[in-house]
């Protein structure tokens, strides 16, 4: 099997000196990297915020998605769901901005603490270092934005290519009844609940096989 993954627009080993990071920026890079690879039939895992992009390419590419698995998607974001939820949006955006500059920033370490409840201090401390090296304060705020106004839910009853969708109980980044909108809106689509509080299963909890067998179980079955 041969896999494929590429750092996110102003992220990582990415161009940093971006003018736009948006939903479009996002499928466009996507095509990009597809096309740049030639590939002509493939398999697609979208975590978080890439659910929404998979979803979006996999309607835009029928004729070239042969699987789909979205793990902690969403198909409306924050700015999206409700009053409340676009104040945590801005909420966590004021958060990065007083804590990007600050190593010891315990404020970061609160916002990293979210995606990671179940994680040790030291597994929390760096993530929220991880965070501050792999982009720039205004890419990460460009992303915050762009993630939060993601609306794909009339894209969801497109899609035809087989799709496994997995979410943690107890996700605090994307709500668990995101993860069941989606997989209720896309026709046959699979779902499987993990036990966690985690965006992503940890390795070393009870949900981290159960995220790994599902995925390797979908992925070989014809």
């Amino acid at each position: 099997m041969r896999v494929i993954r590429y750092d996110g627009r102003g992220f990582g080993l990415s161009d940093r000196d971006v003018a736009d990071i948006s939903f479009a920026t996002f499928e466009h890079d996507l095509a990009t990297v597809v096309d740049a690879l030639h590939l002509r039939n493939y398999a697609l895992l979208g975590v978080s915020q890439a659910a929404a992009i998979a979803i979006a390419h996999a309607t835009r590419y029928p004729e070239r998605v042969s699987k789909i698995i979205l793990h902690g998607g969403f198909a409306l974001g924050r700015n999206k769901r409700s009053p409340k939820e676009a104040q945590t949006a801005n909420a966590w955006i004021a958060i990065l901005r007083q804590a990007w500059e600050d190593d010891n920033s315990a404020l970061l370490r609160v916002f990293s603490s979210v995606w990671l409840p179940g994680a040790s201090a030291e597994q929390i401390k760096w993530y929220a270092n991880l965070l501050r090296i792999s982009t720039s304060l205004e890419n990460a705020v460009m992303n915050r934005h762009a993630s939060d106004d993601i609306d794909v839910v009339d894209l969801l009853p497109k899609i035809r290519a087989p799709t496994l969708v997995l979410h943690c109980r107890r996700d605090n980044v994307a709500p668990f009844d995101e993860g069941r909108r989606i997989a209720a809106s896309i026709p046959n689509a699979r779902f499987v609940s993990l036990d966690s509080e985690n965006h992503i299963p940890l390795a070393g909890e009870p949900a981290w096989p159960k995220f790994l067998e599902a995925m390797e179980s979908f992925l070989s079955n014809a």
